[in-house]
């Protein structure tokens, strides 16, 4: 028997061919989405070459269009309200990468309302943390150019999004950390990728009773290198410390960087936001929204730590939502919050005032 005579073999799993496409995508790869009989070919232009780019736009006979984010594409159109398509005959890489996430790009003169699919294809460039700028041609009549190109289903996307909920501990071991003591990180694995998650107890943390929790997306920059223009390592260490003084909690140190959308990503936006504008509008000049985290991996953790009720330290709202939908119960809400900079006020100020986020900002810079 060979792997695809078997098939309920893994790799017909669709978390697995979600992962191949993706990591097609990363590579610099065309793959094919495929909804019935539409086939649509699509290039993630943050990871292309020139030279793919530039023979794709061939074996389509110059049909190949640019798919752009409601997000992006109110940046270039303002009064325009979905994702759009523009076509691209003629138009060289570099027009193309400057239409689809440069500075104060040129409108488009010709554009139309984008096709669903086109929208999945950026969701499979999220999911591969690439920029969901999306180079996208039909090909049918022609797939036979195309044979050897990786093929996913579009509903496949969504059967491969329920996979994101299922985790297992993998370990848990003693860790002494400065300043805290013992403490103890339990590892999980699961979701797409089969990602590594951490949980960290501190303290005595009673299960029977609301547990004290912080769920923390990394960031490289504020978490290990100690940036200025975040909150994110006050956060960390004041949570993890704060926990311990109430006798324990968990705090669940979750692997999405930069909102969710990468490192990458967080750094083009950095270079977006030295030049003046702000988190959410730099983040949407790259075609995203203000916030790409999701939290089904917590839920999933609580449950195998055997953690129903909780107490949360966070000043983001979304975060209580989640659980609550999730099936937690959330007991209360403890604020949190770090030091106030030069270089991190405004930064502050924007997550209040457009994302939401319950901070007090005039009476912590009085503080500082």
């Amino acid at each position: 028997m060979t792997f695809s005579d078997d098939p309920g073999f893994l790799f017909a799993s669709p978390t697995m061919q979600v992962e191949r496409a993706a990591a097609e995508l990363r590579f610099g790869r065309l793959v094919i989405l495929r909804d019935g009989s539409n086939r649509l070919a699509v290039l993630a232009l943050d990871s292309a070459q020139p030279r793919v780019y530039d023979q794709f736009a061939a074996a389509v006979d110059g049909k190949h269009s640019l798919f752009v984010t409601s997000h992006r594409a109110a940046r270039l159109l303002p009064a325009t309200s979905g994702d759009i398509s523009i076509p691209l005959g003629g138009v060289s890489f570099a027009q193309v990468s400057r239409l689809a996430y440069g500075l104060q790009a040129e409108a488009p003169a010709r554009w139309r309302e984008a096709d669903p699919l086109m929208g999945a294809s950026a969701e499979l460039a999220r999911l591969a943390l690439l920029l969901p700028a999306m180079v996208c041609a039909g090909i049918n009549g022609f797939e036979d150019r195309f044979a050897a190109c990786c093929t996913l289903d579009r509903h496949l996307l969504t059967a491969a999004g329920a996979a994101r909920q299922r985790f297992d501990l993998v370990v848990r071991t003693r860790v002494p950390l400065r300043e805290l003591g013992d403490a103890e990180f339990v590892v999980f694995r699961g979701g797409l990728a089969q990602k590594d998650q951490v949980a960290i107890v501190v303290g005595q943390p009673d299960f029977n009773a609301p547990v004290p929790i912080r769920i923390h997306s990394s960031c490289v920059t504020g978490d290990l290198c100690g940036s200025l223009k975040c909150d994110c390592g006050d956060q960390l260490r004041n949570g993890l410390a704060s926990m311990k003084a109430m006798g324990g909690g968990v705090l669940f140190y979750l692997d999405q960087e930069g909102r969710g959308t990468g490192i990458g990503a967080k750094m083009r936006a950095y270079g977006y936001q030295h030049l003046g504008l702000d988190t959410i509008d730099a983040d949407a000049e790259l075609g995203y929204g203000s916030d790409h985290r999701r939290y089904k991996a917590v839920i999933a953790m609580l449950r195998l730590l055997g953690i129903a009720k909780v107490v949360v330290f966070t000043n983001n709202p979304a975060k209580i939502a989640a659980l609550s939908h999730g099936g937690i119960e959330v007991d209360g809400r403890i604020p949190l919050n770090g030091a106030v900079t030069a270089e991190n006020a405004a930064y502050l100020q924007t997550k209040k005032t457009r994302a939401g986020h319950l901070l007090e900002i005039d009476a912590l810079l009085a503080a500082e």
